[in-house]
C-alpha cells in the first residue's frame, strides 16, 4: 500500500474527530447559540488596526454621498444652484422638487434638504463611532497609529459640521460620548466645536500619509483657516494661510501649487495633484457605482438629437446666462464691474432658441479663457467629445440655458485612467476626485484677509497668482488656434479697499465656479439678498416661467430645518429656522 496515501487518510480521519469533539464540546454551551450575522464584524475585528482603519474609512466614504443626488462634498446644488452659478437644468418635470429650492421658496419637507441633513450626520455618526472604537482599542494598537486616525476622523466630523453650519446654521452637536438617546437641542453655536475638530487634526496629523487621499496636517490647517475666515477672524486666518503657501504639502508629500494649465485639475488621470489640498476620492470598476461620485450622474449634457453625446442623459447643472457673462473682459484683459457684463453691449452672443440644425457662430468678444473650462457652449470644443452642438446636447433651453456643465465632466480619452463607470444605467458615473479645497482657494481666501486686513498690493499679488495660470491655460481647437477670443490680464494697482475687495469677490466667481462655494460667499460677504435678485432679474427675462415671481429674501440665507426630523424629535428639541414656521 502507498504509505503516503494512508498518511494522508489518516490525517483526514483525525481533522474529521477533531471536527466532531469540537463539535460536540460547544453544542453543549449557550455560545453555540450566538451567531454573528452575516457581513458583520465582532468588536475584536473592529478594535484592530485593520478595523479601526477601515471604519474611518467609512466615514470618509461619505464624501462621494448618500440618498440621493443633493448630498455630496461637492455641493453642486446648495453652494453653485443656490448661489446663481447654474440652473438645475434638465427640465421642469424631472426632479421637480428641487425647482422650489432653486427659486427660494423652499418647504421644510423638501427631500433633497432632508438627503444633505442625513447625509451630513450620517458622516459624523461613523467619525465618532471611529472615534469611539479608538478610545477602546487596547496596547496591541500603536499609539501613533491611533492618534493619526484620531486626527483623520475629527477633521472628517469637523468638514461635516461645516456643512451643516454653512447650510442649516447651528444644528444638534453630538460627538463620540453621546449616549444616542438623550435629546440634544440645536441651540448651541457649532464654530468652536468645529474649531475644535480642526485644531486637533492640524496638531496631530502627519503632513505626509501613506494614502493620496486621506487628511494631512495642511488640510486640516487649511480647513481650520477657512473656518476662521468663515467667522472674520482676519488676523487668525492670514497667519495660518501663510504658512500654509510657504510650508504646505499634500498627502504625497508634493509641494502645494497651482497645475500649469486650468484643465488639468478636473482631469481623473491627474488626481491629487499639488492642487489638490483635499477631495473627495473617486474611482470606477469597483464593485459599485457608489465609489465613482454618485450624486454627480445627471450632471451631463443630455441627448437631444445630435450625434456624439457621451451619455444619454440627463442635462442638470446648467451654468447661469449670468455666470457666463461674467468671464467678459475690457481691453486690458480685466473683469467688467458692477454687474455691466449683463448688459446687451456686453453680455455673450449665446445660441438661445437656435437649432442646432441651423448655423451659429460663437461670440468673438474678448473673454476670460477659464470661460471654456468652465462651462460648454455652442462651437467650442467640448473636452475631447467635439464641438459642443448647442440645443442638440440641451434638453430643455428655455428651461434652463443654452450651457452644459464641463469642470466635472469625463473625457473620451480615458489616458489609462478609467474616467466613468459605466456598470450602472449610464455611462454617467465620473470618477475625478472633486475639490473640496484646492490651492486656488486657499491663494484667494488668503487674498481676502490681507485686503480685509489693508494689506492691498499684498492681496493684489495673491490674486495675480490665480490669474496667471489662468492666462496660460488656453483651450485650443484641433488645428491649435485659440477656441475664442482670449484676454485676460493682471491687476496692476488698487485704489482702495473697496476696489480690492471687489476684484477678490469677482475672481473667487470665475476661478470657482461649478465648485460649490458662491452660495456660502455671498452670505458671509453679506450681499446675497442683492447679488441673488439681481440674478433672477437677469435670467427670469431670457428663461420661461421657472424664475417668475422668485425673491430671494434674508431668511433664505439658510435652509430649513427638516420638518421630518422636528416631527422625529418634537418642536421643544429641534427649533426650525427663521422664515419656514
Amino acid at each position: 500500500m502507498n504509505l503516503k496515501l494512508v498518511k494522508m487518510k489518516y490525517l483526514k480521519l483525525t481533522l474529521v474527530t477533531l471536527v466532531i469533539v469540537a463539535l460536540a464540546i460547544t453544542a453543549c454551551k449557550d455560545e453555540f447559540l450566538d451567531v454573528n450575522p452575516t457581513g458583520s464584524l465582532t468588536k475584536v475585528e473592529l478594535s484592530s488596526k485593520a478595523g479601526l482603519d477601515g471604519a474611518v474609512i467609512s466615514a470618509y466614504s461619505v464624501l462621494l454621498g448618500r440618498d440621493g443626488f443633493y448630498s455630496d462634498a461637492s455641493n453642486w446644488f446648495w453652494g453653485s444652484i443656490l448661489g446663481g452659478e447654474a440652473n438645475k437644468g434638465s427640465n421642469a418635470g424631472d426632479q421637480a422638487q428641487m425647482n422650489e429650492v432653486q427659486t427660494y421658496a423652499t418647504q421644510p419637507g423638501n427631500t433633497g434638504v432632508l438627503s444633505k441633513y442625513r447625509t451630513s450626520y450620517e458622516g459624523i455618526a461613523r467619525a465618532n463611532a471611529s472615534l469611539g472604537l479608538i478610545a477602546k482599542a487596547g496596547s496591541e494598537v500603536p499609539a501613533d497609529f491611533k492618534t493619526r486616525l484620531q486626527g483623520e476622523a475629527r477633521f472628517l466630523r469637523g468638514h461635516y459640521y461645516f456643512e451643516l453650519k454653512k447650510i442649516f446654521n447651528n444644528t444638534p452637536y453630538v460627538d463620540e460620548t453621546w449616549d444616542e438617546v438623550t435629546p440634544v437641542k440645536n441651540e448651541a453655536d457649532l464654530w468652536p466645536k468645529i474649531e475644535a475638530d480642526f485644531k486637533f487634526a492640524y496638531e496631530n496629523l502627519p503632513a505626509k500619509q501613506a494614502d493620496a487621499g486621506r487628511a494631512n496636517k495642511w488640510a486640516a490647517a487649511s480647513y481650520l483657516a477657512k473656518t476662521y475666515l468663515y467667522q472674520k477672524k482676519w488676523t487668525e486666518a492670514k497667519a495660518l494661510f501663510d504658512k500654509i503657501i510657504a510650508e504646505g504639502v499634500t498627502a504625497k508629500g508634493d509641494k502645494y501649487g497651482l497645475v500649469s494649465d486650468f484643465r488639468k485639475a478636473f482631469r481623473a488621470s491627474n488626481d491629487n495633484n499639488e492642487e489638490a489640498i483635499f477631495s473627495s476620492q473617486a474611482a470606477a470598476e469597483t464593485g459599485s457605482i457608489n465609489n465613482a461620485n454618485p450624486a454627480l450622474v445627471l450632471n451631463f449634457p443630455h441627448a437631444n438629437g445630435a450625434p456624439g453625446n457621451q451619455t444619454t442623459c440627463c442635462g442638470f447643472f446648467q451654468p447661469s446666462l449670468e455666470l457666463a457673462n461674467s468671464f467678459r473682459t475690457d481691453a486690458k484683459g480685466l473683469p467688467l464691474p458692477d454687474g455691466s457684463y449683463n448688459l446687451d453691449a456686453n453680455k455673450l452672443k449665446t445660441d438661445l432658441g437656435i437649432s442646432w440644425k441651423k448655423p451659429f457662430t460663437p461670440d468673438a468678444g474678448n473673454i476670460d479663457p477659464r470661460l471654456d473650462h468652465s462651462l460648454g457652449r455652442r462651437g467650442i470644443p467640448y473636452l475631447d467629445w467635439g464641438d459642443h452642438p448647442g440645443s442638440g446636447w440641451v434638453r430643455d433651453q428655455a428651461y434652463a440655458g443654452p450651457y452644459a456643465p464641463k469642470k466635472y465632466v469625463f473625457y473620451k480619452d480615458a489616458a489609462g485612467v478609467p474616467e466613468f463607470d459605466n456598470s450602472s444605467w449610464t455611462a454617467g458615473y465620473p470618477t475625478v476626485n472633486v475639490h473640496i479645497i484646492r490651492f486656488a482657494d486657499v491663494l484667494l481666501m488668503a487674498a481676502e484677509c490681507e485686503i480685509e486686513l489693508g494689506n492691498l498690493n499684498a492681496g493684489m499679488k495673491l490674486i495675480n497668482q490665480v490669474r496667471t495660470r489662468a492666462a496660460n491655460s488656453l483651450l485650443k481647437k484641433a488645428d491649435g488656434t485659440n477656441a475664442a477670443n482670449y484676454v485676460i490680464g493682471n491687476y496692476t494697482a488698487f485704489t482702495d479697499k473697496t476696489q480690492a475687495m471687489a476684484a477678490v469677490r469677482m475672481e473667487r466667481k470665475l476661478e470657482l465656479s461649478g465648485e460649490g462655494h458662491r452660495f456660502y460667499d455671498l452670505n458671509r460677504w453679506g450681499i446675497a439678498t442683492k447679488t441673488l435678485n439681481d440674478y433672477l432679474n437677469h435670467e427670469r427675462k431670457y428663461l420661461n416661467s421657472i424664475f417668475t415671481g422668485a425673491q430671494f429674501a434674508d431668511t433664505d440665507v439658510y435652509q430649513p430645518i427638516p420638518q421630518a426630523e422636528i416631527d422625529l424629535q418634537g418642536r421643544e428639541v429641534l427649533t426650525q429656522n427663521p422664515g419656514y414656521n
